[in-house]
């Protein structure tokens, strides 16, 4: 006996509801209410005949997941993004970097760390993250060690510990 497994289907932006469309949202809930997904679907604004503008995004997504920090030619290789999206995004992450806060926040609780994390709820799949701390309790990074099903993730220590050390090796302030 087979077994159909179900791959969720890739909506173009159209064929949304117009209240669910992440452009409208963003206008009526603000951009914090929107996955870091749906704000690279604004970003980029349209698919192209072969990929929908989802599809690209979470294939951004999935990239600056496993790789952290992408150049311009990374993005150039992501099917649907050509060089004048690939400039707009590598500047709307660097423009990000720049205005970042000066003093790094601060953890004094578990429930400080949700406002860093809080885009990673609405993944379809198992994040395990990593926040390095440093001996003032400042975050330095949040890191994604590992990604798993829908329901769980396996991580060996080697793989949080190794970002850790590659942190202290390279003084990575944050």
């Amino acid at each position: 006996m087979k077994y159909l497994i179900q791959q969720p289907i890739e909506l173009r932006i159209k064929e949304l509801a117009v209240c669910d469309r992440p452009r409208e949202r963003l206008i009526k809930q603000g951009a914090e209410s929107l996955s870091d997904q749906e704000l690279f679907s604004i970003l980029i604004g349209s698919g192209n005949r072969d990929r929908s503008v989802t599809s690209i995004a979470k294939e951004l997504m999935e990239l600056l997941d496993k790789k952290g920090q992408v150049s311009n030619d990374d993005l150039l290789a992501v099917s649907g993004l050509g060089m004048a999206k690939a400039t707009l995004i590598t500047a709307a992450l660097e423009l990000g970097r720049r205005r970042l806060p000066a003093k790094r926040r601060q953890i004094s609780s578990p429930g400080d760390i949700y406002p860093l994390v809080r885009h990673y709820a609405t993944r379809m799949q198992e994040h395990f993250l990593s926040v390095c701390l440093n001996g003032a309790h400042e975050v330095l990074s949040v890191d994604v060690c590992s990604i798993g099903l829908v329901n769980r993730t396996l991580v060996h220590p080697r793989e949080v510990l190794t970002l850790i050390l590659i942190q202290s090796y390279w003084g990575k302030k944050g």
